[in-house]
């Protein structure tokens, strides 16, 4: 009997989707035991690199670790080179393919669950459609071998034979439908409605920040429901239509259009079940990335799964990707009548059936013998299933979705930006996290665990038993030669949990001191308040006023601007620059050299017992790097005085000085507030000669977002709760930036003390309600 080896020799195999999971370990197993099978590989380039860099970097990979130790770095690139051609190209625009092409083997595909249903036809359809046009433009005409799904059965009960689909559902109509679907969805979201709404929406979160932030935002949120509304298409029309979701839809389609146009070529159709990682080759427990069980893996084995909408009794039918290859490279050296096609359902529930009740307890067994560890907290605990049913864990669920959404609506209402607020919004964002993860997986797997399917394989046994002895040895795919026990607890679970059992260093807060580059042309902008220093324009308005006042007249005007701070609270969420013009409209009729007078005298020195230690230590660390330095804020230009020396550029507020030579209670120019920020920043650095790509900026608030994204690095000191999400999201570094111990209520002079007094009072009033206001 002729090997598997020879059957293959000599043959050109053209190999899509090489990068992926399948044909990264498809290619890595043609390397190294088909020295006489060459490969045509077609990469999509990806940003700066070219395919065949692409496929240079993967030869870096765990999976072809053998084959460098082997033949060492030089050795595997020469091999490569000698028998791997790299066309560039992707499945939306395939260059003609060479004639000599022997084999296809189409790994490529759009494998996520819910993608957005014009992409899952336009590449499990249409890139179809393109690579048969581009074989045939080129003159070839090979073997074509189709990695399907065995999902492409659909929501079916029973066994499910090899073989083609039963359904009469019309490719064409619903390849046309997905094409139109983007255009229509886009449509809706530019409607008079829906705009208003998500306008609502972005002021609701970052109004204070100004109208452009507010018009990304709302322009975010419209993208992101476009993309919800395709993906919910691609999964109505998929399961209205009896299929899982527009993965499984796409895929059955796809298969439905190779029966049609496949024409003189031989087509053989591969159909694994759920794909996991490595039996034996490239090595025990080799896997790329998250496939369909390790997410629920890892969550159950971090405590975060309590139970699970399945039976206990349904088959989870798993096939590690060794095994794939394998009857993919046997099925690629079989090849089928033109006129028959041949089908594979490569999968272990037919003849080693795996329950869900015993992949539980395999997996159990294994986080019992060897938990996860809990940074500084020992081991983690995992739950007992009850395999309550679907609908106790739906209801479980979405009383989880209430409560994190009630305290998150509580949480917005908070904007004050102290560390404990910051905690607290830590964890209700990892909360929302594990129940956003749960909704995901739960709406993705529902379906799956309602089909009760047995995939029968008798096609692929017959295939593994033509096989040579030697080969079934070598290559095989028998699924009854899988030990479940040792594969989960031995294989599996060690493999997709190795990551997070790697010893890391103490977790210690990031710290941005002795990392700065020297340098011209690099501006650094410090916001004043609650960044340098812990004031606000209240604060300095008491500081200023109550210093000079007797008792009756401080009483008085304490208890007037308790009564201003629930106007003062409206005038802030409308516009920042609203609060300012109601503080220092206060101001009226005061002597601006009187201002000057209280600064030195009392203000100046309980602001400078104000200042936050690591802010005038980063001030000092740019400027020695040849960085300008701009102090940005809305505080009284006098305010600043004690500060300024430190400063390249000081900009603050200024009142405007009537004809009596009086303030008038109103600023001598509009605050810059939000977008204004952002936009003076721009307009200074060119006055100055500074590049805003390697700048810095450093605010407190999400008033200041705008001014944050226009520098190339931005970092969020002490940040309110919204700004401390973006940070997060944008991956900015958060300082914490505390003022010096006992500082708050050290005063040299009686009344700097009264002064301070009436100030931390007023702030502790204020501070709930306008919380972030500077």
């Amino acid at each position: 009997m002729v090997g598997l080896r020879e059957r293959l020799a000599g043959r050109r195999m053209l190999v899509t989707g090489v990068t992926g999971f399948m044909g990264e370990a498809l290619l890595e197993r043609l390397l190294s035991d088909f020295p006489e099978t060459s490969v045509v590989a077609l990469v999509r380039p990806r940003g700066s690199h070219s395919g065949s860099a692409r496929v240079t970097r993967m030869l870096r990979k765990p999976a072809f670790r053998a084959l460098r130790e082997q033949m060492g770095a030089a050795g595997l690139a020469e091999l490569v080179a000698r028998r791997v051609e790299v066309i560039e190209g992707d499945l939306a625009s395939v260059p003609d393919l060479p004639a000599d092409i022997d084999v296809v083997v189409h790994c490529a595909g759009e494998v996520s669950f819910d993608p957005p249903i014009d992409d899952a036809f336009r590449i499990n359809v249409g890139g179809l459609q393109e690579l048969l046009r581009a074989l045939r433009a080129g003159g070839a005409r090979p073997h074509l071998v189709h990695v399907s799904t065995a999902y492409v059965a659909g929501l079916r009960s029973g066994h499910i034979a090899e073989g083609p689909l039963p359904h009469e559902v019309d490719w064409r109509v619903e390849q046309a439908f997905a094409s139109r679907v983007r255009e229509q969805i886009e449509d809706a979201s530019r409607s008079p409605e829906n705009s208003a709404r998500f306008r609502r929406a972005g002021r609701v979160r970052f109004e204070a920040a100004g109208a452009q932030t507010v018009s990304g935002e709302a322009e975010r949120l419209r993208r992101e429901w476009v993309a919800r509304r395709l993906v919910s298409a691609g999964g109505e029309r998929a399961q209205v239509l009896g299929w899982t979701d527009a993965y499984t839809f796409t895929k059955a389609l796809g298969e439905r259009w190779l029966e049609e146009h496949h024409g003189d070529l031989p087509l053989t159709v591969i159909r694994p079940s759920i794909i996991e990682s490595a039996l034996r080759r490239p090595f025990p427990g080799w896997i790329e990335g998250f496939k369909m069980a390790e997410p629920l893996i890892l969550a159950y084995g971090r405590g975060e799964l309590p139970d699970f909408p399945a039976s206990p009794d349904a088959v989870v039918d798993i096939i590690p990707i060794d095994l794939v290859v394998n009857a993919t490279l046997a099925a690629a050296a079989t090849v089928p009548p033109v006129d028959s096609p041949a089908y594979y359902t490569v999968c272990s529930g037919f003849r080693n059936p795996l329950r869900f009740q015993q992949l539980y307890e395999h997996v159990r067994e294994y986080f019992l013998t060897d938990p996860l560890p809990q940074r500084g907290r020992g081991a983690i605990g995992v739950p007992q299933w009850p395999f309550a049913g679907a609908a106790a864990a739906e209801s479980r669920l979405r009383r989880s979705e209430r409560l994190v959404g009630a305290a998150g609506r509580v949480l917005s209402q908070v904007p004050t930006s102290s560390m404990r607020v910051r905690q607290v919004a830590g964890q209700l964002e990892r909360a929302q996290a594990r129940v956003a993860f749960l909704r995901r997986y739960s709406d993705v797997y529902r379906a799956y665990t309602k089909a009760e399917l047995v995939y029968v394989d008798d096609a692929t046994r017959v295939l593994h038993e033509s096989m040579d002895a030697s080969d079934q040895v070598e290559f095989g795919f028998d699924p009854c030669a899988i030990d479940w026990e040792h594969y989960l607890c031995r294989v599996h679970c060690p493999a997709v949990t190795a990551v997070l059992r790697r010893p890391r260093a103490a977790a210690s807060p990031r710290r941005l001191s002795g990392h700065l580059p020297a340098g011209e042309g690099v501006l650094a902008v410090f916001d004043l308040d609650g960044a340098v220093a812990s004031a606000s324009v209240v604060e300095s308005y008491l500081w200023m006023r109550l210093s000079d006042l007797g008792g009756v007249a401080r009483v008085r005007e304490l208890a007037g601007l308790a009564a201003a701070l629930p106007g003062y609270v409206r005038a802030e969420r409308r516009d920042r620059g609203h609060l300012m013009r109601a503080v220092y409209a206060r101001y009226a009729g005061v002597d601006p050299l009187e201002l000057e007078r209280l600064v030195a005298q009392a203000a100046g020195e309980v602001l400078l017992r104000r200042v936050r230690p690591a802010g005038i230590r980063r001030v000092r660390e740019h400027r020695a790097a040849g960085h300008r330095t701009m102090l940005l804020t809305g505080a009284l230009e006098a305010v600043t005085a004690p500060l300024a020396p430190l400063f390249d550029d000081v900009v603050a507020a200024r009142l405007e000085v009537g004809p009596d030579g009086l303030c008038t209670g109103r600023l001598a120019s509009s605050p810059l507030v939000g977008d204004a920020r952002a936009a003076f920043v721009a307009h200074h650095a060119r006055l100055v000669g500074a590049d805003l790509s390697v700048s810095w900026a450093y605010a407190d608030s999400q008033s200041d977002l705008p001014l944050l994204r226009a520098v190339g690095n931005p970092v969020a000191v002490n940040p309110d709760v919204a700004l401390l999400q973006v940070a997060r999201g944008a991956g900015w570094p958060v300082e914490e930036w505390s003022v010096a111990a006992g500082s708050r209520l050290v005063a040299g002079s009686r009344r700097e003390r009264v002064a301070v007094a009436a100030a931390a009072r007023a702030q502790a009033a204020v501070a709930p309600r306008v919380g972030g206001v500077r």
